[in-house]
């Protein structure tokens, strides 16, 4: 079981320094994503010395955060390739691993889905493909078999390729269980240390990365904190004057280092500066992998940012789909899919915007609106029978797609002891634990010397504590300046309503063997503030009271808890949707797809709007 302590992490580490004696270490890992995560997790088996540096503000903020969490099968990819090798032999190790991590794991199944004859000779090709690539239990399946499996698909479907092995996950979920049992197998993590240089010194690599901290916790304020939204919320904000409101966008540079949990994101602060010595480096720094490459003289690939967006529904939306739902897949990847979530949700989603593409890198050619119509009308051909009123949340993800076309999972060219687990896009996180295996024979293929260490615990134990219905729970009054007005015992205490988490689980994840100080945090661990209110001050306070309970473990000011951004990624117009945004946002999925004429644009442009956010905050305070 994970290691709960008596107390939370120090500051932006882990508890424990995992250098040898002589201050060094065997590895490095850059980048606490799915695929460093799995790294360090693999390598935790070993007596290895080994650290992970993420440049953001948690682990698992990267493309992990913003995807679809579908552990693939691997039928799509073409055979030969490291994603045709690695995919299937990933996904069959999915099933054990949540058995130790308690990730949470559904063996949902897949269909592709064909509509009319020119398509079902693609899942033909995509039968013979799966079978080259050794994937097992493929099949076609025709209309009334479908239609048995799926009754809300659209009418005039006529047969699709099932592959019972797909599964669904919470992609932040699995890194998070991966980073925490490798920790509580002795891995060093160090959060919100950006690599600033790489040079190789006796044998040695030398890391020199900067350490940040958010202004809002270096500069400690009195009272409650931010909360972020967009201009004119849906709701009496004006009633919580305790809460300062303001906004935040992300841009795609960003995203490559952490998003909304990047140093520029969160208006960092330098602290200081740390050299980190290790014989060997494995870059699995995903958006960024290419410059950390190119660190240490190897530009060999560039990434190629692919950006998908996300509409995120109500879990009374989430009984319209049994299976992950794809659409014959096109030159841009597998589709706009719908799908459930682990939680229930439904998810639309995602599209596939090449930024390489845009004739200005730093200006978003397409609006709010045509991208949300893409989503939808996309998703209403598969299953037009969603409720876009039920939409509560939009986010999006950076895939870091390579100028190679393929994964880099290799030796550097220019040194042997830095091995490249980067360029890693869909179907990465089913290829994760394959992927791992791969990066670890190849560091003893480089001289590593890493014997299997008798001392290692695979078990890790859920967060989550099961609920029957609100029996043992009470809902205590909300007065934004106490977590528990009722008195009562921390496992009985509901700090988020929606999803009935409590303050004992709060502070469980807080004791853990990861750094948490922030609610964002929070929520990919506890899924408090992730129901259908979204976290409304005006509902129940929810973060608000993870807040002041994160606050209180950490030994910090209520300020000083790193809050969820907006509009971070999202395309849509507020955080809590009013009446007329629906509306809009039900205009644009009704308009069948191709139709959409950009003059009749109601949300404008997405980036420009967020730049225009990002440049009135630079005007107030100019991070170092």
């Amino acid at each position: 079981s994970s290691r709960v302590r008596d107390e939370p992490c120090p500051r932006s580490r882990t508890r424990h320094v995992a250098a040898k004696e002589d201050g060094t270490y065997d590895v490095a890992i850059i980048g606490s994503g799915a695929i460093g995560s799995a790294i360090a997790r693999e390598l935790s088996k070993t007596t290895a010395s080994v650290i992970v540096l993420e440049a953001a503000d948690d682990v698992t903020q990267g493309a992990t955060k913003g995807n679809s969490g579908i552990v693939h099968a691997g039928f799509d990819d073409k055979p030969g390739s490291v994603r045709a090798k690695l995919c299937w032999k990933g996904n069959q190790m999915f099933p054990q691993l949540d058995k130790d991590l308690h990730f949470g794991y559904q063996l949902t199944g897949s269909l592709v889905v064909a509509f009319g004859k020119e398509q079902e000779k693609h899942l033909e090709e995509l039968l013979e493909r799966g079978k080259t690539n050794g994937v097992k239990n493929l099949r076609i399946i025709k209309k009334d078999e479908l239609f048995e499996m799926e009754p809300h698909l659209q009418k005039d479907a006529t047969a699709a390729l099932f592959s019972p092995d797909a599964g669904t996950l919470t992609p932040y979920e699995y890194a998070i269980a991966l980073a925490e049992n490798a920790a509580d197998n002795g891995v060093e993590v160090r959060i919100r240390r950006e690599v600033q240089t790489i040079s190789k010194e006796d044998d040695l690599f030398s890391i020199k990365a900067r350490h940040w901290e958010p202004r809002d916790y270096v500069e400690a304020q009195a009272g409650l904190g931010n909360y972020y939204g967009g201009v004119g919320e849906n709701g009496p904000t004006e009633n919580f004057p305790e809460l300062k409101t303001d906004n935040k966008g992300v841009k795609v540079e960003q995203m490559k280092l952490g998003g909304s949990g990047s140093r520029t994101a969160c208006d960092g602060v330098t602290v200081g500066e740390e050299t980190i010595k290790a014989k060997y480096v494995v870059n699995a720094a995903g958006g960024f992998s290419d410059k950390i490459s190119a660190m240490v003289g190897d530009d060999s690939f560039k990434i190629k940012p692919r950006l998908g967006e996300y509409v995120l529904l109500r879990k009374n939306q989430g009984h319209l789909c049994n299976h992950i739902l794809f659409p014959c897949p096109g030159p841009y990847g597998k589709g706009i899919l719908v799908q459930k979530t682990l939680w229930g949700n439904l998810i639309l989603g995602p599209t596939a915007r090449d930024v390489h593409e845009w004739p200005n890198a730093d200006r978003d050619p397409d609006s709010r609106d045509e991208i949300l119509h893409k989503i939808l009308a996309s998703c209403r051909s598969l299953v037009p029978d969603f409720d876009t009123n039920e939409s509560i949340h939009s986010f999006s993800g950076a895939r870091a797609k390579s100028d190679r076309g393929d994964w880099i999972i290799e030796k550097s060219k220019v040194d042997a002891n830095f091995i490249q687990a980067a360029g890693i896009d869909s179907p990465g996180i089913a290829g994760s634990p394959a992927i791992a295996l791969e990066v670890v024979d190849l560091l003893k293929e480089s001289g590593l010397e890493a014997k299997k260490d008798p001392e290692f615990n695979p078990k890790r134990a859920a967060i989550f504590v099961p609920k029957k219905g609100e029996e043992g729970l009470v809902f205590t009054a909300d007065t934004k300046t106490e977590v528990n007005s009722a008195g009562v015992s921390a496992e009985e205490n509901v700090v988020c309503k929606c999803e009935k988490v409590t303050e004992a689980e709060i502070v469980d994840a807080c004791r853990r063997s990861l750094p948490v100080d922030s609610t964002q945090a929070m929520r990919k661990r506890t899924r408090a503030g992730m129901g259908g209110c979204q976290g409304k001050p005006w509902n129940y306070g929810c973060e608000c009271r993870v807040a002041q309970i994160v606050a209180r473990e950490n030994g910090l000011e209520t300020p000083q808890v790193g809050r969820r951004p907006w509009s971070a990624t999202s395309v849509f117009q507020r955080r809590w949707l009013s009446d007329d945004d629906k509306a809009k946002i039900q205009e644009l999925s009704d308009i069948p797809l191709g139709e959409y004429v950009p003059e009749k644009s109601v949300f404008g442009s997405i980036v420009s709007t967020i730049q225009d956010n990002i440049s009135k905050l630079s005007k107030k305070v100019k991070p170092e």
